[in-house]
């Protein structure tokens, strides 16, 4: 480095940190905001883009049933909407068979992405492949608007 960086404090008691980085000379290059840490989009060995994630399953209902399938992209968050005038209830439900057989998520043993309301928030973020989900929707009364989406 041939010339001391300056660096400001704010007073004798503040210990002074900046975020650099190596120039095309080697030097330390402060990052400011003319000067923002260099960073680039790469071509990961030849990879295709990632695709887009699957089309939304959305409906509106007046009677009860089961709404699906959606198979969401591994490690993106699922977005739930429910929106009308209804009552009832509407779980979000994961399958790994296909959907033969369906289960309503749990926290910590305690139901989870059910809701008897309208709702508008992430619900869930799937690591494992080949898993399906599914709105159980019972209805009592009313028109329900929903959108599972990622």
């Amino acid at each position: 480095m041939t010339q001391p960086v300056p660096i400001t404090t704010v007073g004798r008691y503040v210990a002074p940190t900046a975020v650099g980085f190596a120039d095309a000379s080697g030097d330390l290059a402060l990052v400011t905001a003319l000067a923002p840490l260099p960073v680039s989009l790469v071509d990961t060995q030849g990879l295709p883009p990632p695709s887009p994630p699957p089309p939304p399953l959305s409906g509106t209902s007046t009677e009860s049933l089961i709404a699906g399938p959606y198979v969401p992209k591994r490690s993106m968050p699922m977005h739930l909407q429910l929106s009308g005038n209804w009552q009832g209830t509407v779980s979000l439900q994961r399958s790994t068979d296909s959907g033969a057989t369906r289960q309503g998520l749990t926290v910590g043993g305690t139901p989870w992405a059910s809701f008897s309301g309208n709702a508008n928030e992430p619900v869930w973020q799937e690591t494992e492949a080949d898993t399906s989900f599914w709105l159980a929707i019972t209805l009592t009364s009313g028109t329900l608007s929903y959108r599972l989406s990622q």
